[in-house]
C-alpha cells in the first residue's frame, strides 16, 4: 500500500520529499484526490462534463457571475454591466477594462464576440445553451458582435425572460477565451478546437500546467490576475477513484482535500481531530436514462414498473449517507417551480403487476453502462438484486467515465446510470434536456438527455419553450410543475437522488468553496494555516 500512495502523490514538481519524511504537503499548494476520469476536453466549448466543468470555472471567466449562497444574486465578471432593449431582443455588455489573459493579451469585447461564436460555430454537446437563442452557425457572427473594444452585442430571436438569458451565459459557454492565442493554432478551419483539448487559453485565476488524462491534472496561479492572485500556488488533482485509497491520503497528510469519500470511510473519519467536512447540496441528480429503441424499455408499463423497483430509502441511507436525499422530480430543490413530491417507493409486487401487464410476467434482460467508481457501482449492484426479485435480469457494464459517457451520447445504451448537474440557475436547463426534444432523429443537432434515450417528448417539447418566454414568475414555476409530473408519468427516467456534496479536508486548509453546481467550486480563496 505504501508503494501505492507513493505512486499516487510523486512525480508532481512540487512533491520532492520521500513520502516517508513527508508530514504535510507544501503550505502553498492545495492537494486532491478526486476521480476525474470523465475529463473528455478541456475545450470550454466542449466541456460538458462534473470534472471538466469544475476545471474550467476555475481556469476561464465567464461574462457573468451568481452568489453561491443565494443565486437570484447575479452580478458581472467580465461584462461590468448591461442593458436590455425596450423589445427584449438585444442585450448589450460593457466588458471590464484592464483584463488580460494569461498569454498577456488584453481582453476585449472581440475576444467575448469570437468566444460566443465559436461555441455556435463548433455545434459541441454544450452549444445548445446558447442555440436556444435561435443563433446559428449560418447567423451568428451577426447576431453576435462586438461594436468596439468594450461593448458586446447579442441579438436573440424572442424577448425571453432576462434572468433566462443571463443564467445561461453563467454556464459555461460563457468563457471568454483568447482569440489571437487560440486562432494561432488552428489547424483545418478547426478554430483551435484540437489544440485546446489539451491547452489553455483563458484569464482566470488558475491556468492549466499539465493534464494527464485518466491520471492527473494540474494548475497554477495566474499571478496576474485581474481580481487578485491566489494563495495557492499550484493545484494538484490526483484521479483516485477508490474511496478507501482517497481516505488513507487523507489520514497520512499526503493530500488536502479528498472529494469522493463514501459513507464508510466518512463515518469513519468522523472522530479524526485532524480532518473536517465541509458540505453543499448541489443541483445534481442521480437518475436512470433508458433508451427508447430498446424493446422492453419502450413499454410505458416496463418504464413505470422499473421506477417501483428502486430502493430509493436503503441507497440514500446506506450507500450515500449524508450525500443525497430522495428527489424524483427534473428539478432539483432550489429553483423556480421545483415539484418536490416523491411518489414512487419500493415495491416488488407492484412492479411485478406492471410487467404482467407489458405482457412480460417472467421479465426480460437488460444491461446498463456503470461507470466503476465506488457508489455509482454499490447503486448498481442494488438496482440488480431488486430487479432480480422482478424477474429481470440487469447485466452491470462496467467502465470509466469517458468510456460510458462516450457510448451514452451515441445512444449505443440499454440503460444508463449517472448523475446530471444543471448547467445554470434558471429551470430551463433541466427542462430543455429532461421534456425537450425538438428531433429525435439519429443525426439531430440538439442531443439532450431526451434525445440519448431516444424519446420524444412530444407537445412537451413546445410547452418547454413556451415556459422561456413567461415573465411572471408565479406562471412560469406553475409550468415546469406540470411539466415534472408529465415527465415523471411517462418520461424515459428514473429520477433518484438530489446531490449532497461532501468534501473532505485537513484541518488546516480554510476557504475551499463548494457551490450549488461544480462548475462553482473555487480553489482560489484557499489558504492554509
Amino acid at each position: 500500500m505504501r508503494k501505492f500512495i507513493a505512486g499516487l502523490v510523486m512525480g508532481t514538481a512540487l512533491i520532492t520529499t520521500p513520502l516517508a519524511a513527508q508530514a504535510d504537503t507544501p503550505k502553498n499548494a492545495l492537494v486532491m484526490a478526486f476521480a476525474i476520469d470523465d475529463i473528455i476536453t478541456l475545450d470550454p466549448a466542449q466541456i460538458f462534463e462534473f470534472s471538466g466543468a469544475e476545471y474550467a470555472g476555475n481556469t476561464y471567466d465567464r461574462l457573468i457571475g451568481f452568489d453561491n449562497d443565494d443565486v437570484s444574486k447575479i452580478y458581472g465578471v467580465l461584462a461590468e454591466s448591461w442593458d436590455v432593449s425596450e423589445d427584449g431582443k438585444t442585450f448589450t455588455f460593457k466588458m471590464r477594462d484592464g483584463v488580460e489573459f494569461a498569454s498577456g493579451n488584453d481582453l476585449t469585447a472581440e475576444d467575448a464576440a469570437f468566444s460566443l461564436q465559436r461555441v455556435i460555430l463548433l455545434d459541441q454537446s454544450p452549444a445548445f445553451i446558447l442555440g436556444q437563442f435561435g443563433l446559428t452557425p449560418d447567423n451568428v457572427k451577426e447576431k453576435i458582435r462586438a461594436t468596439d473594444e468594450s461593448t458586446l452585442v447579442m441579438e436573440l430571436d424572442k424577448p425571453y425572460a432576462p434572468s433566462f438569458v443571463l443564467y445561461c451565459l453563467t454556464a459555461g459557454v460563457g468563457a471568454v477565451i483568447d482569440k489571437e492565442e487560440v486562432l494561432a493554432h488552428e489547424v483545418d478551419g478547426d478554430l483551435g478546437h484540437e489544440w485546446l483539448k489539451t491547452n489553455y487559453a483563458g484569464s482566470g485565476p488558475f491556468k492549466l500546467n499539465k493534464w494527464t488524462a485518466g491520471q492527473s491534472l494540474s494548475l497554477t496561479a495566474n499571478e496576474d490576475y485581474w481580481d487578485g492572485a491566489p494563495e495557492m500556488k499550484r493545484v494538484i488533482i490526483r484521479n483516485v477513484k477508490e474511496a478507501a485509497s482517497q481516505q488513507l491520503l487523507l489520514e497520512k497528510g499526503d493530500i488536502d482535500i479528498a472529494r469522493n469519500l463514501e459513507a464508510d470511510q466518512l463515518a469513519s473519519i468522523k472522530g479524526d481531530d485532524d480532518i473536517k467536512l465541509m458540505s453543499k447540496g448541489k443541483g445534481a441528480l442521480w437518475y436512470l436514462g433508458l433508451s427508447q429503441k430498446n424493446e422492453y424499455l419502450s413499454n410505458p408499463k416496463v418504464r413505470e414498473a422499473l421506477k417501483y423497483l428502486v430502493d430509493y430509502t436503503g441507497i440514500s441511507e446506506t450507500i450515500l449517507a449524508g450525500r443525497s436525499q430522495i428527489h424524483q422530480a427534473f428539478l432539483p430543490e432550489g429553483f423556480l417551480g421545483a415539484y418536490n413530491e416523491n411518489p414512487y417507493s419500493l415495491n416488488i409486487e407492484k412492479a411485478k403487476e406492471l410487467l404482467a401487464e407489458a405482457g412480460l410476467p417472467d421479465g426480460f434482460s437488460v444491461t446498463m453502462d456503470t461507470r466503476n467508481t465506488t457508489a455509482i457501482m454499490a447503486m448498481a449492484q442494488s438496482i440488480q438484486a431488486t430487479w432480480a426479485q422482478a424477474g429481470i435480469n440487469l447485466e452491470i457494464i462496467p467502465g470509466d467515465g469517458k468510456q460510458t459517457l462516450t457510448k451514452y451520447r451515441a445512444r449505443q445504451h440499454d440503460i444508463y446510470i449517472g448523475r446530471w448537474g444543471p448547467d445554470y440557475q434558471d429551470p430551463h436547463t433541466n427542462a430543455s434536456t429532461f421534456a425537450w426534444n425538438p428531433d429525435n432523429s439519429d443525426d439531430a443537432t440538439a442531443k439532450p438527455l431526451a434525445w440519448r434515450n431516444s424519446w420524444d417528448a412530444g407537445p412537451l417539447t413546445a410547452e418547454t419553450d413556451a415556459a422561456t418566454l413567461e415573465r411572471d414568475d408565479a406562471k412560469r414555476a406553475a409550468m415546469y410543475v406540470d411539466l415534472q409530473k408529465k415527465v415523471l408519468e411517462s418520461g424515459p427516467f428514473v429520477v433518484m437522488f438530489q446531490e449532497t456534496e461532501i468534501a473532505s479536508m485537513r484541518k488546516n486548509v480554510n476557504n475551499f468553496v463548494l457551490g450549488p453546481s461544480f462548475d462553482n467550486n473555487y480553489y482560489r480563496f484557499v489558504t492554509k494555516d
